[in-house]
């Protein structure tokens, strides 16, 4: 199946003599046998391409850029260290992804802690670790953050999160930026001139710039050129106030493909409608050239993983549907059954049989819902066969939960050849350890 080289898949992917999928040099026959499945695998050439790809297509066209990570996508240590190693930042949403980037050595003053509803031992910990910047969601937020920064005798650098009420044309359910939304200050409703305001007053706080984020996945560029405009715009009436604005930043929701019939957009194609629409915002209105910062987050980790399961029981009811089974789902990939997300999948361990039926992937979970991918074409199936599903680096493995007890999956980073465990396979005692009898 020659799809095996496209965006889909990893760079490194490929085929060999036995007709078997590689990734990273590594026989997907080898990888199950040593780690089992359900296995999430990353590829470090892909995540590392990536890194640099976004680094060089923005800084190109608009040097005073920083490419920040958004950690929601999926992060542990080793990731962490990764993507810091290439020079990007780290967008955190949680004192867990906090804990990660500090426990990853990665630099604090390169971490954006965003967040609608942000605990106040969560902004203790981000300000005694010294974070970069703290991204304001909310007025509650606003005035607790200027007391935790006056009880440390310290001024913290802070961003606020407006809403633009632009519609990006994506899942509802992954849509940010309209008036609707639980996050950000609206311009609509005067809360984000309100907000400015009162951050530029608060003694304890130095607003030094604004962001916004419209959603994901985003496949239209128009909305990026829209939405900054509309900011920046809104922006004007605050530099008589005292709104220096130093920092700039539009979010990620940069687009991966995960089915061959829709294609994203190129970097490049983000990077030119971001840049071109700020460096025109700011010379015709009088703004200096802020840092603009970037959210990439699903763009850099989702194409760099590739999900592979092990077929189990197979299900046919004639004229109706078949049903394959696989030794994981809805735990470990809830998109499909949250989002109708569509995947594409391969016969990993058989690449060059055509296919020959339609067939609906579904997991092990106690759910009618607890599907992967609906009426997809492949090979005639065999309990025991390797199926390999592309573009599962995002979001799939932050979202896995443990329901009916069953144990996330491991996680291991393939280059070269050689493969290495990032996230050991949960046992049962790793999910009864905080139980108490």
């Amino acid at each position: 199946m020659t799809f095996v080289n496209s965006e889909l898949f990893p760079i490194t992917s490929d085929v060999n003599e036995n007709g078997r999928l590689v990734l990273g040099g590594c026989d997907v026959g080898d990888l199950v046998s040593q780690y089992g499945t359900a296995l999430l695998v990353f590829d470090e050439n892909t995540l590392r391409g990536i890194c640099r790809e976004f680094v060089h297509e923005f800084t190109s066209r608009y040097t005073n850029t920083k490419v920040v990570y958004a950690s929601k996508a999926y992060i542990n240590p080793a990731l962490a260290k990764i993507v810091h190693e290439e020079g990007l930042g780290l967008d955190v949403v949680s004192g867990g992804e906090l804990a990660v980037a500090y426990a990853a050595g990665v630099d604090s003053s390169f971490v954006y802690f965003h967040g609608n509803n942000k605990a106040h031992r969560e902004l203790e910990m981000a300000l005694d670790g010294s974070i970069g910047r703290v991204v304001i969601d909310s007025f509650h937020e606003l005035a607790m953050l200027d007391r935790i920064a006056g009880d440390r005798r310290m001024v913290q650098e802070v961003m606020i999160r407006v809403s633009p009420g632009i519609d990006p044309h994506t899942h509802v359910k992954t849509t940010t930026g309209i008036l609707d939304s639980k996050f950000g200050f609206s311009i609509e409703t005067g809360h984000a001139a309100s907000a400015i305001r009162r951050a530029i007053a608060a003694p304890n706080l130095d607003l030094i710039g604004i962001h916004f984020h419209l959603g994901s996945p985003i496949f239209e560029l128009e909305p990026y050129d829209t939405a900054i405009n509309t900011v920046m715009d809104f922006l004007v009436a605050f530099k008589e106030e005292g709104l220096n604005l130093r920092e700039f930043s539009p979010g990620g929701g940069f687009a991966i493909g995960y089915v061959r019939d829709e294609p994203p957009p190129p970097i490049a194609s983000y990077a030119r409608v971001i840049t071109d629409a700020l460096k025109r915002c700011t010379s015709n209105l009088g703004f200096g050239e802020p840092t603009l910062v970037i959210e990439p987050g699903r763009a850099i980790v989702g194409r760099a993983g590739v999900a592979l399961y092990t077929v189990g029981a197979i299900k046919d009811i004639p004229t109706i549907r078949k049903y394959v089974s696989l030794d994981g789902g809805m735990g470990d990939n809830i998109r499909p059954a949250l989002y109708d997300s569509r995947y594409e999948a391969v016969l990993a361990n058989r690449m060059g049989e055509v296919p020959e039926e339609t067939v609906t992937l579904v997991g092990k979970y106690c759910e009618s819902g607890d599907y992967l991918i609906k009426d997809i074409e492949l090979p005639v199936l065999e309990t025991g066969d390797i199926i390999a599903i592309p573009s599962s680096g995002a979001y799939a493995p932050s979202m896995a939960s443990n329901y009916n007890l069953n144990p996330r999956p491991a996680v291991v980073m393939v280059k070269d050849g050689n493969a290495r465990l990032i996230r050991r396979r949960e046992t049962f005692e790793d999910m009864m350890l905080s139980d108490v009898l």
